[in-house]
């Protein structure tokens, strides 16, 4: 499994062990991937937008194929050139891979002798290879990661779907109108924490990845694919393009210290003007690649000798997920999306020390109308500029 380090990864243009692969190397990289045992999922072209799912081979990946992105709107359309990878976001996140919307915990049986059998659901390991991880992506992972797998509460069938899992990062040269990662630090070039990483060149040279190996099986699954070692041309071609994304960006959130903005802006009258647009239907918390909240339901047969606990995705704008005896902590939708975007990039820091957005921009696209988590905190840093109480921009 590829973790996450503190080490810097070399980036496309460095002098680091690069190779190159052309179309039929990564038809080789899939079939690789799946000789060794691994389901690969990656993006394919399927009912009108780049979904994820389980690929047989790289021929199955949408060639060809782009989005069209903003606030609330979400098109698939055809490109000129035959790129792989040249798309955004889609609806889905590696998320519905390793922390599924619902998972068994338990069943309990009664014996015909009146004893109750619990048993605790067994959480096989999974031998996923993940192929096409934005670079954004690949931080959220690293963000679930540090909820998830860290601490007291180790989430075992979370652990059991990451550990081993196989990341290839696929590096962003076609940012959508809703991406934002700059802002964010995470993106549009890859960090730590992968097993290879590509770069897609598509140019009057033909259509080829440049990639390299993060770590030591990533080296050896390279190894047994077609390739050449990684020309000039190429090295400047896919850093080149990196770099060019880097300044496309759709999106910015506002240079200042978003934990500072958030605790600062508890009282804002913004609040008021956003409530009144919210529908507090979660969209954004099913779409957000870090969103981590689930609770538990129990069922149980019309006998009642057989009994199940399942855990399933929730979202902070259910009126029941902060309910206490009385009633709800927060009854408004202005006090349910105050609680999500303040979480999302302010006390999250104070949790897991990082924010917990990655700058990816679904919850933009995935809103029904159209807020936008941007939009949001540029607002909130304009009323605190006017009151004369917004934090210090960033270096």
């Amino acid at each position: 499994m590829a973790a996450m380090t503190e080490t810097r990864t070399p980036g496309p243009g460095d002098g680091g062990a690069a190779y190159v692969l052309d179309r039929a190397g990564l038809d080789a990289l899939v079939a690789a991937l799946r000789a060794r045992g691994r389901t690969v999922v990656g993006p394919t072209a399927r009912d009108g937008a780049i979904v994820l799912a389980e690929l047989e081979s790289a021929g199955e990946l949408p060639y060809g194929w782009g989005v069209e992105l903003e606030a609330g709107h979400y098109r698939l359309v055809r490109r000129a050139d035959g790129a792989a990878f040249a798309h955004s976001a889609g609806p889905q996140s590696w998320k519905n891979f390793l922390l599924p919307q619902r998972v068994r915990q338990w069943t309990a049986d009664r014996e015909p002798d009146g004893r109750l059998t619990v048993r605790a659901e067994r959480h096989d390991p999974a031998s996923y290879a993940f192929l096409g991880v934005r670079p954004c992506d690949l931080r959220a992972i690293a963000v679930q990661d540090r909820v998830l797998l860290g601490g007291r509460h180790r989430d075992d069938a979370y652990s059991a779907r990451r550990t081993g899992a196989f990341l290839i990062v696929v590096e962003c040269t076609e940012p959508g109108a809703t991406c934002f990662c700059v802002s964010m630090g995470t993106g549009p070039a890859t960090g730590p924490g992968y097993d290879i990483a590509m770069t897609e060149v598509l140019d009057e040279a033909g259509h080829r990845f440049l990639a390299r190996a993060g770590t030591a099986e990533g080296a050896e699954v390279l190894a047994e694919v077609p390739r050449r070692p990684a020309d000039a041309a190429t090295r400047a071609a896919a850093s080149g393009s990196v770099a060019a994304a880097a300044d496309r960006m759709g999106r910015t959130m506002p240079p200042v210290s978003l934990k500072a903005l958030m605790a600062g802006s508890l009282a804002a009258e913004r609040w008021d003007d956003v409530a009144a647009r919210c529908l507090t239907c979660g969209n954004c918390t099913m779409a957000c690649p870090t969103c981590f909240c689930t609770t538990s339901e129990d069922t149980s047969d019309l006998t009642g000798d057989h009994a199940e606990r399942w855990s399933r995705w929730d979202s902070c704008y259910d009126l029941d997920f902060s309910h206490l005896h009385g009633g709800p902590v927060r009854a408004s939708s202005r006090s349910r999306y105050r609680q999500w975007l303040t979480h999302k990039l302010g006390t999250w820091y104070d949790q897991f020390g990082s924010s917990g957005c990655v700058g990816c921009g679904r919850c933009i696209v995935w809103c029904p109308v159209g807020i936008d988590i941007t939009e949001e905190a540029h607002a909130l840093h304009q009323e605190a500029l006017a009151r004369g109480a917004a934090p210090e921009e960033t270096p």
